[in-house]
């Protein structure tokens, strides 16, 4: 917590600090007891919820079987005591005055079309009356699939209709005709039966039972369905979500009584902090500013605290103080004579990195000359001086001499450029040693440097360092930058003779080394020196860098990539080593600034 806040809110004092930190408690506090309280109290309103929907629903598909099966019940008692026309009509006004029956419909075995006798509700007032409509519904019904006694629902125009069905047995048991007995299920009815919202809409025919949600209500809807099962209509009962809406004000209640009772905490702590712990604290912080300011180590005062803890802390602080006085003394001394000891190891390693090259060209310079072919030129002479050779043996021996002379010449010349090589060596060590002539801690100037042809005779003379055979690549164009040219030229060798040593240690006897420049970006150019030699661990990145620490127990030092690292950041630039890990070589990327007119031509360009 104190290192995000220190990186992201960054208080100006311990107080902000503290203030910060008391109220991204309370807000967590807050957090954490809501979702308790949400993962306790919700979950049971939730089952509730879920029972009275659970009950609804079982209403609502009991209420909707009772219709069709009092219909069936009456049909049957009317089919049991009509067995007579007479006795029919006289039943069938009694069945109207006693019971909600809209129609009641009789049809005999060998009749086709059903008689029709409709209650107040549905007077024969013409073709497209209601009671018209149920006749014709009721002639398309197969009596033979409904069986004796059937209860079933059946869409007659824009309503649905409860129908009941009876078979009218005579006294030896066949029978001689069925009844009918039909009643609209209309939303009042219902609403009136089930006490809650209801509605029937014959558009919606889902086959399955549905439960929707809403914001504050519930709709069940279930199938009506006709005499072969096919959903004819769907019956919907709305019901208020009465039980969430009481467990979410339950947990509201909760919430804000938790929410103020930790603000209340919150705020006493606050007041108990800043006057037992800031308010010392900022005294101490005084103190230490007035030091800092004067330099003197001022003794602090603790203002009486006594033996407690702050009291405790000024005595130490005290000690500490006069301990300091103390180490300041001994550090200024020693710090001269450590800062001369580093720059001189520093001075020894970039000197010892430019002469190693020079016993490699000096032992191939001192090879023994071979003596056997100066006999053989003798020879060819002294036998060229006879006058009785043969014109083919003449010739034969001139080719020969000349041959000899080309050779020697292309050795001599060999010797004068590995010469050159170790002039160059020598010429850079003296510049090593002259430019430690200048004030040790003053920024190096910079000028107008070719990093190109400095990696040229770096690599040339690199080549040279180890008994290997190494490939070098670099780009052939000019690239200027901002750098001290002799400091840039050792950290580029001290970066290809380690670049040499990872080559050697993979014990293969040859490698490469590939240079690349980047493309300008910002005003600065970033330039590669890849190698395939035996890399290291992505992990020790930042131990590279320190001082006298070595990736090879065979090698002194160590001070080479620490100097380096000094010697770009004084210059302006950044050094940066990368790998994969060990067997996959490695990555040194050298940054530095652009030259003014090299930067303007980028700028351009961009």
């Amino acid at each position: 917590m104190r290192r995000w806040l220190g990186a992201r809110v960054r208080p100006r004092s311990l107080r902000d600090t503290m203030v910060s930190v008391l109220t991204l408690a309370g807000i967590g506090s807050a957090v954490a007891l809501t979702a308790m309280l949400a993962f306790v109290i919700s979950p049971g309103f939730a089952e509730l919820e879920e029972r009275a929907t659970a009950g609804y629903h079982h209403r609502l598909q009991t209420v909707l079987a009772e219709f069709p099966e009092t219909m069936e019940g009456i049909a049957r008692e009317y089919a049991q005591s009509a067995a007579s026309d007479r006795a029919r009509d006289a039943w069938a006004r009694s069945v109207f005055a006693a019971h909600a029956v809209d129609a009641v419909a009789y049809r005999p075995v060998s009749a086709k079309d059903w008689a029709m006798r409709a209650g107040s509700g549905m007077e024969w007032n013409g073709q497209d009356s209601t009671a018209v409509r149920l006749a014709e519904a009721l002639n398309r019904i197969d009596l033979a699939r409904t069986g004796s006694r059937a209860g079933f629902y059946l869409p007659v125009g824009g309503e649905v209709m409860a129908l009941g069905l009876a078979a009218v047995m005579d006294r030896n048991g066949r029978t001689i005709g069925h009844v009918a007995m039909a009643r609209r299920l209309t939303a009042v009815d219902l609403s009136d039966v089930l006490g809650r919202a209801a509605r029937i809409d014959q558009s919606a025919t889902a086959g399955t039972d549905i439960v929707r949600r809403h914001a504050g209500v519930i709709d069940i809807a279930s199938p009506i369905r006709s005499a072969d099962g096919r959903p004819i209509a769907t019956a919907t009962l709305r019901v208020s979500r009465e039980v969430v809406l009481l467990g979410r004000r339950v947990l509201l209640l909760a919430v804000a009584g938790s929410i103020l009772l930790l603000v209340f905490m919150l705020l006493m702590l606050r007041r108990a902090l800043g006057s037992l712990v800031l308010a010392p604290l900022g005294r101490v912080e005084r103190h230490m500013r007035r030091v800092q300011a004067s330099g003197a180590l001022l003794p602090f005062e603790d203002g009486g605290r006594g033996d407690d803890e702050f009291g405790a802390l000024g005595r130490s602080f005290n000690a500490m103080l006069s301990q300091l006085k103390d180490l300041r003394e001994q550090n200024e001394i020693q710090s001269f004579a450590l800062g001369r000891s580093e720059s001189a190891v520093a001075v020894l390693h970039n000197v010892r990195n430019a002469l190693a090259p020079l016993g490699t060209i000096l032992s191939v310079g001192l090879v023994p000359e071979d003596r056997g072919d100066r006999i053989l030129m003798d020879r060819a002479l002294a036998e060229l001086a006879r006058d009785d050779i043969a014109p083919e043996r003449r010739a034969k021996l001139v080719s020969f001499l000349r041959t000899a002379l080309d050779a020697e010449a292309m050795a001599r010349d060999a010797v004068r450029g590995q010469l050159e090589l170790g002039r160059d060596a020598m010429r850079q060590t003296l510049e090593i040693i002259g430019a430690q002539q200048a004030r040790a801690h003053e920024r190096p100037g910079r000028e107008r440097c070719d990093i190109t042809d400095i990696i040229a005779r770096n690599a040339t003379i690199a080549r040279y360092a180890q008994s290997v055979s190494i490939g070098f690549t670099f780009p052939a164009h000019s690239a200027y930058v901002l750098a001290n040219r002799v400091i840039l030229s050792q950290v580029i060798g001290n970066l290809l003779s380690n670049a040499v040593d990872a080559i050697v240690a993979t014990g293969r006897g040859y490698g490469s080394i590939l240079v690349e420049i980047l493309p300008p970006v910002g005003g600065r150019i970033a330039t590669r020196i890849i190698d395939d030699g035996e890399g290291f661990e992505p992990g020790m990145v930042t131990q590279l860098f320190l001082p006298g620490f070595s990736t090879r127990t065979d090698k002194s030092g160590g001070l080479g990539l620490h100097w380096c690292a000094n010697s770009m950041a004084a210059m302006g630039g950044t050094l940066e080593l990368r790998s994969a890990g060990r067997g996959t070589g490695a990555v040194a990327i050298l940054t530095l600034d652009l030259d003014g007119s090299d930067r303007e031509k980028a700028g351009l360009a961009a």
